[in-house]
């Protein structure tokens, strides 16, 4: 009777540990969508075009992705405790240097500080599940964790807006590193200390080439390809782009956008369970994950042709598409563009079982690498051609992914 009670009070302690890590991953994508409804704000502060502004906050995701082998090495040789609590310092000090930022330059320290600081806070939790559940509860509680991650981008939706409109929007970053003191204080009272593992004693740059080699080697380029437009299409649109659309070209005030924003989220947080249920019913997983992201290029598309004066307003005899339009789109968007996780399950299949935690490590670090630089690039694109050619320019990308994604994986190879 004794060994079921600490069975399930171990349980109960791993539960609060997982839930401490996940409120960090939730903290992450909070600050990563601020720009969103508060970009034009911040442009007039710092006297920039809005556009230039859009491609200075890529600097985040770079940082961000350049970050995430050396912690997760970091992770293996001290633990997921010390590293986390590291993280969230780092994120509040990035937090509070972005607030109190006057310029661009003090504004890109802040978001170099925020990208490194939040590169691992998906991964510590991961890994925690990971060391600690079977693999059938490790899936179950992976889908849990970006389930609660994402309620960051719902806090940055309606909320944040509401927050930007009624005490600037420097209140962002300073309420998220209030939000990173309590998380801090969270994961140093619940989560175990563990020993180091030391798995893997070579340099963080010979590790970064080991997984550059193995995501361009033949059997993965299809993915990688894919997975670079992936969640890049879906993170810079609600993160960057999405609110500047709704206000400037659809003249939603910025809790509307907010609202809106919201609901694409809540797609987002629903779509990969629809689409592992549709996976597990079909079988397909090739076809399902090239359906998926092609129809959300064509989505896209469709979004930004109901611009003013653009096909779908003229064959509606309308000045611009309503928001109503929108709405649907960006809701059928975010499940359309649910099936990343798929791409995880493929890249598994796709090499032998030794480089498997390598392979995952190449296709995850292609996720961030490409919304780096399709935040950067849209910025340009933005500049150059306006708001309606950055949908455009994200959904031929897409489409463009989906091809060379479909010239490389082969049904043959188990994966259709």
């Amino acid at each position: 009777m004794a060994t079921t009670d600490d069975a399930g009070t171990s349980t109960r302690a791993l539960i609060f540990a997982l839930l401490a890590l996940a409120c960090g991953h939730m903290l992450s994508t909070l600050l990563r969508t601020i720009p969103a409804v508060s970009l034009d704000l911040m442009a007039a502060d710092f006297h920039l075009e809005p556009q230039a502004l859009a491609s200075l906050t890529s600097i985040y995701p770079f940082a961000f992705a350049a970050a995430q082998i050396p912690v997760g090495a970091a992770m293996d040789r001290f633990g997921v405790r010390p590293v986390s609590l590291s993280l969230l310092a780092g994120t509040v000090l990035g937090a509070i240097a972005s607030g109190f930022a006057t310029g661009a330059a003090g504004f890109a320290v802040g978001q170099v500080m925020l990208g490194v600081a939040t590169s691992g806070m998906l991964m510590c939790p991961m890994t925690l599940a990971a060391k600690q559940l079977s693999a059938a509860r490790f899936g179950l509680w992976s889908g849990a964790i970006l389930s609660i991650g994402n309620i960051g981008m719902l806090l940055s939706s309606s909320p944040l807006a509401f927050v930007v409109d009624t005490y600037g929007w420097r209140a962002g970053f300073w309420m998220s590193a209030i939000g990173g003191v309590a998380v801090a204080l969270a994961v140093f009272a619940l989560v175990p200390q563990q020993p180091a593992e030391h798995k893997d004693e070579s340099s963080p740059l010979a590790q970064m080439i080991e997984v550059l080699r193995l995501g361009l080697s033949r059997p993965l380029r299809g993915l990688i390809a894919l997975a670079l437009v992936s969640l890049a299409t879906s993170l810079v649109l609600r993160g960057l782009w999405g609110g500047p659309w709704l206000m400037q070209v659809k003249g939603l005030s910025r809790v509307e956008a907010g609202n809106q924003l919201g609901a694409f989220t809540l797609a987002m947080i629903a779509g990969p369970l629809l689409i592992g249920m549709i996976d597990r019913r079909l079988g397909r997983r090739r076809d399902l994950v090239a359906g998926t992201h092609m129809a959300g290029a064509l989505l896209l598309a469709l979004m930004a042709l109901g611009a003013p004066h653009y096909a779908v307003s003229d064959l509606f005899g309308t000045a611009v598409m309503p928001p109503q339009y929108d709405l649907v789109l960006f809701v059928l968007i975010g499940l359309a563009t649910s099936a990343q996780p798929l791409i995880f399950g493929m890249s598994r299949q796709l090499v032998e079982a030794q480089v498997a935690g390598k392979a995952l490590a190449a296709v995850n670090l292609a996720f961030f690498l490409g919304a780096a630089l399709m935040q950067s690039v849209t910025g340009a694109v933005a500049a150059f051609a306006g708001l309606p050619a950055v949908l455009l320019f994200m959904a031929a990308m897409l489409a463009l992914g989906v091809l060379v994604f479909l010239a490389y994986t082969s049904p043959l190879r188990g994966t259709g």
